[in-house]
């Protein structure tokens, strides 16, 4: 173990201590002024999230036990309200037609800001390994792709930034940790700091000022969340994090992931409580899938899914969910997004490649039929293909 030291070493922060071998960048990220900030943000938000993960078992529970799902009575109001809508659409926001998702990993970084699409999700979740290193290093490549100094030597190849302003490249959208999942390595009073607040906390700190002097801002995929308490959370944290540094009040926004079937539930409320921080709605289908097997799965036969791939987005019960988003997106002035399609082309079997194209084509021609006013591509590649239907 190892406590964190000032920038010339001369003391320990106070309650703040850093677990484990220090990793290339460390220094540089984890500075005092770092730390004082997502120490603060911490104390003053952990309980809560503690609170609202006790609230999840206590919802899960209640299904188990044979309770469902609905509109929840006491937000009607909210929901039957016409009047109000979530704040005008950001800088480098406005345009969302594709976005390229993928690892905060170097290479990834470059190609992805040199990929043509309109936007980057990029993502310290589901495609990323949270080890030591990892979490370092994404916030490093940020830093250093926003500023436009990231390069890379690797494999006999030179990678670095094609143009020069940031507003050249896609619009950079950082997806932190789900709210569940907890930062080991940094301990606050004790107690480890949350991975969500950890990766939002570091990113917003060294980035927010600078994404806004180059014609950007700190903005953000929210995963995972499963109901609108836990937007609100969020919600307190940028209004905290913005305080804290100066940051004028509304300039984070936010695109929440609605990948739980507890949240389809609450899109309303969860825009609501965003509402001068909100971006959009994500159309997370697999997870969503998933969750639903979750959420239920203590309830027997009637609620089995068939295979993975027989739950198609024009099954009824994923058209529904796909609908509902949409509408509420545009009623509230809103950004919808559709999901990831799962192929990946190959550059060496053209035949396998002709065949992914054409399925990515015609998922992505359905969700520009639906109404989504973007979609989501894992691949440089799919760009043009998704980019052309979207057109």
């Amino acid at each position: 173990m190892m406590t964190l030291q000032t920038s010339f070493g001369d003391s320990t922060l106070n309650g703040v201590r850093v677990l484990g071998d220090p990793v290339p960048g460390q220094r540089e990220i984890l500075t005092p002024e770092a730390i004082d900030f997502l120490a603060a943000l911490h104390r003053a938000m952990e309980p809560r999230r503690r609170e609202l993960m006790g609230l999840r078992e206590e919802r899960r529970d209640r299904i188990a036990g044979g309770a469902t799902l609905d509109f929840l009575p006491e937000t009607r109001k909210v929901r039957e309200d016409a009047s109000w809508h979530v704040a005008p659409l950001a800088p480098g926001l406005k345009d969302r037609r594709v976005e390229i998702t993928g690892p905060v990993d170097r290479k990834m970084t470059i190609n992805a800001m040199n990929s043509g699409a309109r936007g980057w999700l990029a993502d310290f979740e589901d495609s990323s390994t949270p080890s030591w290193e990892n979490v370092i290093a994404g916030q490093v490549n940020l830093r250093d792709a926003i500023r436009g100094t990231i390069s890379l030597s690797a494999g006999g190849k030179e990678y670095q930034l094609n143009g020069e302003a940031l507003t050249d490249h896609p619009t950079i959208n950082v997806r932190p940790r789900g709210l569940h999942l907890m930062e080991d390595r940094i301990e606050v009073d004790g107690s480890p700091v949350s991975g969500a607040l950890t990766d939002f906390a570091l990113y917003f700190f060294h980035n927010a000022k600078e994404l806004m002097a180059r014609g950007r801002g700190p903005y953000f995929y929210l995963p995972k969340t499963e109901s609108h308490l836990e937007a609100r959370w969020w919600n307190c944290v940028f209004v905290r994090a913005q305080d804290l540094l100066a940051v004028p009040q509304g300039t984070v926004r936010a695109t929440v992931l609605i990948e739980t079937i507890t949240a389809a539930f609450e899109m309303e409320e969860i825009l609501y409580q965003l509402r001068n921080h909100a971006a959009g709605l994500n159309a997370g289908r697999w997870d969503y899938i998933f969750s639903i097997i979750k959420t239920f799965r203590d309830r027997g036969a009637d609620f089995v899914l068939p295979d993975r791939s027989e739950v198609t987005m024009t099954q009824p019960m994923m058209r529904a969910y796909t609908e509902l988003l949409v509408r509420t997106c545009h009623r509230r002035g809103a950004s919808a997004i559709g999901g990831m399609a799962a192929q990946i082309p190959s550059r060496k079997d053209a035949e396998a490649n002709a065949a992914a194209l054409e399925k990515v084509r015609a998922d992505k021609s359905r969700e520009a039929g639906d109404g989504f006013d973007g979609s989501w591509v894992a691949h440089p590649d799919l760009v043009p293909v998704a980019m052309e239907v979207f057109d």
